[in-house]
């Protein structure tokens, strides 16, 4: 089964920028109920819907104060655990980040290394792209960081 998801936020000061549960140095970062990883949230919401589960805000409602400033790696590990409570497995993850900056290809290794961990899945399955906005719309006027992402999940269990 496969899903699909999209997230994107603002870019603003005094905030630490998150992308793929991983801290990038940069002078802004994403606002946000939660931390504002829109690469996690993007995923998320990707695994959702490939496990017919719904999608994050049903989850993690914006507007419960639970989920203040929480990490999006809790987010995807509580994810996580409902794909495996569903006898499920993660598959396959085809990612993009598009934004003017910071480049994306320096950090790309972290971030499937985390998001590997917490889905348990081989680091090898995981494809993430950074791509620009060319100069279009606020992602191009570096105001914003957006992310797409297609999952695939599979029925069977972390152990076989």
């Amino acid at each position: 089964m496969v899903g699909i998801g999209y997230d994107i936020h603002r870019l603003v000061e005094k905030r630490p920028l998150y992308l793929g549960g991983v801290r990038i140095n940069f002078d802004k970062g994403l606002l946000g109920h939660s931390d504002g990883d829109v690469l996690i949230h993007a995923i998320g919401d990707a695994l959702l819907g490939a496990a017919h589960l719904g999608d994050i805000g049903q989850h993690f409602p914006p507007d419960d104060n639970r989920y203040k400033d929480i990490s999006s790696n809790d987010i995807l590990k509580n994810i996580a655990g409902m794909i495996e409570n569903k006898q499920m497995i993660v598959s396959h993850i085809d990612a993009i980040i598009i934004c003017e900056a910071p480049k994306i290809l320096p950090h790309v290794a972290p971030m499937k290394k985390n998001i590997a961990s917490i889905l348990k899945m081989a680091d090898t399955s995981i494809s993430i792209k950074g791509k620009t906005n060319e100069g279009i719309g606020a992602i191009g006027e570096g105001k914003a960081i957006a992310a797409w992402a297609v999952c695939e999940v599979e029925k069977g269990n972390a152990s076989s």
